[in-house]
């Protein structure tokens, strides 16, 4: 290696003439012109005398070749060969990188191709070169598997059990509440004031609001804070009477904010999820049947912590269609859960709106936990199975032999009319046996829904 940093004469000779593939184009300045090739210029003629200009002249014609003959075609320049180009080893080992990308002439992949024939290690890291390539160029999607923190999660504790672990029943809350939170770290601070429309049924007719993201974590933490209550923890809208409403709370926690709510009401609603399911895991078995008012009605703590997890998938889908994020649906177990959760209130719902004058007259009541006439609710996909729904008393069991009609919806789809977000209408995929009977069910599942 010479002092300018130029290899020796002998390394020179030894891959002159390999090209080399192209760097960035430096400006004019940068240019070597020593390093750039010239034309052969003509060999030097007589020179003219001094102040006399030659006369133009025609060309003299060649004299015709005998009509017998033919013309040998004439050499190919040196520099229109085709022939593949003989390279040193080093040299064609620097460009598997470049043929990988298929950045290489002509000249060069024929080079390096021919090497590959004769030389194994070179051939094993084309190979390698080549399969990193294709990795750069994957149609598969950048987003994490909604199931990788479950994965990973039970890995890790597969290693070294916690001390103690969450509830059964508190994980899918734990793993929404965790998929909610990195959608948010992932959005922009002028992104948190993107308009959101929630969508629920009352009675028979869709409704809607209009808010912001940040306004959806407002209302996800107000309504949460009805699970802190029921645990003995603070209420995120302050001491005093507060209404048990989940729609009258999240009014009194928007008006409560004097200018439109930021980022800054993340970090509240995080730390009290923590906090929920951090209580639930060290109050023991017990609690799990904690009742959780909701005012019109309770539920025990374990479905109050599923119905915040519901909650908090589909408001998380809500703030991911505003940002033109993507959201995948829970994990299939998680799913299975939350179905058989709404499954499990169908019968009350019904009640309620046959009370209402919304549903058909009961027709065959029998005593409680005696089995009646039922509605097959067959959910196909992601987290599906088989659920039968009394239609005459809450107090009735479901039964396969007392069904009088079944129901066939998507997993997610039958999630989707119980938040509201689809009409009863278009919901079914298929249907066979009493009309009015899936009507009053589909109806019943849409009721469900709320702000």
């Amino acid at each position: 290696m010479s002092g300018d940093g130029r290899e020796s004469e002998g390394g020179e000779e030894e891959v002159r003439g390999a090209r080399r593939i192209p760097g960035p184009r430096g400006a004019a300045d940068d240019l070597d012109l020593e390093s750039v090739p010239l034309p052969p210029l003509p060999p030097p003629g007589p020179a003219a005398p001094a102040g006399s200009v030659p006369e133009q002249s025609a060309p003299e014609q060649p004299p015709e070749p005998p009509e017998q003959s033919v013309p040998e075609p004439p050499e190919a320049p040196e520099a229109l060969m085709t022939s593949v180009p003989d390279l040193p080893h080093r040299v064609l080992k620097a460009l598997l990188g470049a043929w990988a990308l298929s950045a290489c002439s002509a000249e060069e992949t024929a080079a390096v191709e021919e090497h590959l024939t004769v030389c194994a290690p070179c051939a094993d890291e084309a190979l390698r070169l080549r399969d990193a390539v294709g990795l750069l160029h994957t149609d598969a999607s950048l987003d994490l598997d909604p199931t990788l923190r479950s994965r990973v999660m039970d890995g890790c504790l597969g290693r070294r059990p916690a001390r103690i672990p969450v509830p059964e029943w508190a994980a899918p809350y734990d793993a929404e509440t965790a998929r909610l939170d990195a959608l948010l770290r992932d959005i922009g601070d002028s992104e948190w004031h993107a308009p959101v429309r929630l969508r629920w049924f009352e009675e028979e007719r869709e409704v809607s609001r209009r808010t912001t993201v940040a306004g959806v974590i407002g209302h996800l933490t107000a309504v949460d804070g009805l699970l802190s209550a029921a645990l003995g923890l603070d209420d995120p809208l302050g001491g005093g009477e507060t209404s048990l409403d989940p729609t009258e709370r999240t009014e009194r926690y928007w008006s409560s904010t004097h200018r439109p709510p930021t980022r800054a009401v993340r970090e509240p609603w995080r730390a009290q999820s923590h906090e929920l399911i951090r209580t639930a895991s060290f109050a023991g078995r017990n609690v799990a049947e904690a009742s959780v008012s909701y005012g019109a009605f309770a539920v025990p703590l374990q479905d109050a912590l599923l119905d915040r997890a519901f909650e908090c998938w589909v408001h998380g889908g809500d703030i991911a269609d505003a940002v033109d994020y993507p959201y995948e649906a829970p994990s299939a177990a998680h799913l299975h859960r939350m179905i058989d959760l709404a499954a499990r209130l169908l019968p009350a719902a019904l009640a309620g709106r046959r009370r209402s004058g919304l549903a058909g007259p009961a027709k065959d009541l029998v005593t409680a936990g005696a089995p009646g006439r039922s509605v097959h609710l067959e959910i196909e996909g992601h987290g599906g199975g088989d659920w039968y729904i009394a239609l005459d008393s809450p107090a009735a069991v479901g039964s396969p032999e007392r069904a009088v009609a079944q129901v066939a919806l998507d997993g997610v789809e039958f999630c989707r009319l119980a938040a509201g977000h689809i009409s009863p209408v278009e919901a079914a995929a298929g249907q066979e046996g009493d009309r009015e009977a899936i009507r009053d069910v589909l109806f019943a599942t849409a009721s469900l829904s709320r702000l």
